[in-house]
């Protein structure tokens, strides 16, 4: 697998993810200047986190008219699996690949702590080394990490199992006290109608090797490599042989203290 990661000015979760690709996989990647045309043949496009140009206007507002970005829309609807993480999300939406729109906080305070996730569709080619259910502990570093959307492509997001990652307490409840920024229906990670564009605000990356302590967020990128592996077909089967493992003790300040505002 050969990943392409967007660089914009002020990406700062960039490495992040070329380490996830490069250590934690053992495969290639390479980085995307925001003023290039040229994809270089990469069978994956990650759009990091950060603060593109500053987030000015809007959180992705002005880098979803980077020159890069006209080769990524292109990519994405023509099938091409394409993955935006906090930032990148954000650039999703205002690209219009994928409904709705991220917002302040509701707390109007930037949130940085680990969130639980519960994984709420385990087939498409971001979750397929998940088991649906699975319970997860992920960090969040956002200002406008809101997830809101009218209520009709809510329901539209739920009934066709669109709603990838979700956040929830330690037990798995999607509680209001679990959700870090009031995101509608504590949606934390969706994919587009084909499935093959996912935007979530937490950061697998940065649990995605051992050395950071936590590699719960290593199965993004491992899907994604048998997806590319079995040339981007969807991974169909589920897998249901084991129940979902018990949520990890969550670090002070994160989900148990989701409801009372972190500041940064």
């Amino acid at each position: 697998m050969k990943a392409g990661i967007v660089r914009f000015p002020g990406s700062n979760c960039d490495a992040d993810v070329y380490r996830a690709v490069t250590d934690g996989l053992g495969e290639r990647a390479t980085y995307l200047w925001h003023k290039s045309t040229d994809l270089e043949g990469v069978d994956v496009v990650v759009l990091p986190g950060g603060f593109s140009y500053g987030d000015y206007l809007r959180a992705g507002a002005i880098a979803r008219f980077s020159p890069i970005m006209g080769e990524v829309i292109d990519f994405a609807r023509a099938g091409g699996l394409t993955l935006g993480i906090c930032n990148g999300f954000q650039v999703l939406c205002e690209a219009h690949l994928l409904p709705g729109a991220l917002v302040r906080n509701r707390n109007l305070r930037f949130r940085c702590h680990d969130v639980g996730l519960r994984v709420e569709n385990a087939g498409t080619p971001f979750t397929s080394a998940y088991g649906e259910g699975d319970l997860l502990h992920i960090p969040i570093a956002h200002g406008e990490g809101q997830f809101v959307a009218e209520a009709s492509t809510l329901d539209e997001l739920e009934a066709e199992n669109r709603v990838v990652f979700r956040y929830v307490d330690r037990r798995g409840q999607a509680t209001d006290a679990a959700n870090p920024n009031g995101s509608a229906r504590n949606i934390a990670g969706i994919v587009n109608a084909e499935g093959n564009i996912l935007g979530l605000m937490p950061h697998p990356e940065r649990h995605s090797l051992s050395v950071l302590g936590n590699t719960d967020g290593l199965a993004v990128f491992q899907s994604l490599l048998a997806a590319v592996s079995r040339g981007r077909d969807h991974p169909g089967a589920r897998r249901s042989d084991a129940a979902p493992p018990e949520a990890p003790e969550f670090a002070a300040g994160a989900v148990a203290g989701a409801g009372a505002g972190v500041s940064s």
